[in-house]
């Protein structure tokens, strides 16, 4: 027989519901509290903040590669919108002397499309670093076509006739775009080890794992193109890629740590290739540079005391400015 429930079962299971919605309400109203308390650091990657200290030898190490940075943005941003970051941001020039020389490039839609994503690729890593370290205003550069005719004319050993113009059209800016990325790659292989705070080791992953996916992508579309004849010259694209690496090597006095499209079977991957869409050492590891290595070759002397090239009155940053001052 069923049995009835009683007024004081009844008043048991209310009291019982309502403990049940309290102690639900309570434990909404602490998880809440809470995530108010725990730092915002903890609770989401995109709400990391990046000027936690770093020591004085990290904010070296991350300030340097600004100087390239600086150089990769105006080339790329100029050639595929016909204006640089005092245009696009101001605030991330600090003061710092527009470049010279540089100006829109001859590209054509496809070329130009990806050129302006590295453009704004650079912009974001400008902010990465300065959100990490003070940083320092864009320094002189010099990115007209004569400073990368005189790249090509120490390449070949000789002067290029017609003198070589990066902005001339396509072929011409993606050789010319080969001598950038490359360098400031190498540099954050370099300065990776050396780092000691996670908050760099970070950000160096990041800004190299996007510099090397530029320098991929150049060297893939020069690659396609390799047996290719660069007009009026008679110069293929492998030899122009080749003889800038050569360049690169001598300037940077430390032996092999660059190399063109195409190289000896010995020196592909595995020793089994020619081939070498992407360089790298006898492991396929990305080869390392130290800054005062950087400094010789973007300055065109082969010497980090010596500015010129890109760079006609020196580099910015403790580093840069610790070799301007040597004797």
């Amino acid at each position: 027989m069923k049995q009835v429930p009683t007024l004081n079962h009844l008043a048991k299971q209310r009291q019982e519901k309502m403990a049940l919605s309290v102690s639900a309400t309570a434990t909404v109203f602490l998880s809440f509290l809470l995530l108010l308390l725990v730092p915002t650091s903890f609770c989401s990657d995109d709400n990391v903040n990046f000027k936690t200290v770093v020591p004085q030898s990290d904010a070296d190490l991350l300030e340097f590669p600004l100087n390239l940075e600086y150089l990769e943005a105006e080339f790329f941003l100029w050639a595929s919108l016909g204006r640089g970051l005092d245009s696009v941001a101001p605030d991330l020039t600090m003061g710092g002397p527009p470049p010279v020389g540089a100006r829109k490039a001859t590209l054509d839609p496809f070329t130009n499309d990806v050129i302006l994503q590295f453009a704004y690729q650079e912009v974001g890593h400008l902010r990465a670093i300065k959100s990490t370290v003070k940083g320092f205003a864009r320094p002189q550069l010099n990115l007209s076509a004569e400073a990368f005719g005189e790249v090509m004319n120490s390449a070949f050993g000789r002067a290029l006739n017609p003198p070589f113009n990066p902005y001339a059209n396509e072929i011409n800016f993606l050789i010319a775009s080969y001598v950038v990325p490359y360098v400031g790659l190498t540099g954050y292989v370099g300065a990776n080890p050396k780092l000691q705070s996670p908050t760099s080791k970070r950000l160096v992953a990041g800004l190299l794992a996007v510099e090397s996916g530029q320098d991929a992508v150049i060297r893939g579309l020069l690659y396609k193109r390799a047996s290719e004849k660069v007009k009026p010259y008679g110069i293929t694209v492998v030899e122009f890629t080749n003889r800038i690496s050569e360049l690169r090597n001598k300037l940077g006095s430390s032996g092999l740590k660059d190399e063109g499209l195409i190289v000896p079977n010995l020196r592909g991957a595995e020793g089994k290739i020619r081939g070498n869409v992407l360089a790298g050492d006898q492991n396929s590891l990305g080869f390392d540079r130290t800054p005062e290595e950087i400094l010789r070759i973007v300055y065109g002397s082969g010497n980090e005391r010596v500015p010129g090239g890109f760079f006609p009155k020196g580099g910015d940053g403790r580093i840069a400015k610790s070799h301007l001052q040597s004797p």
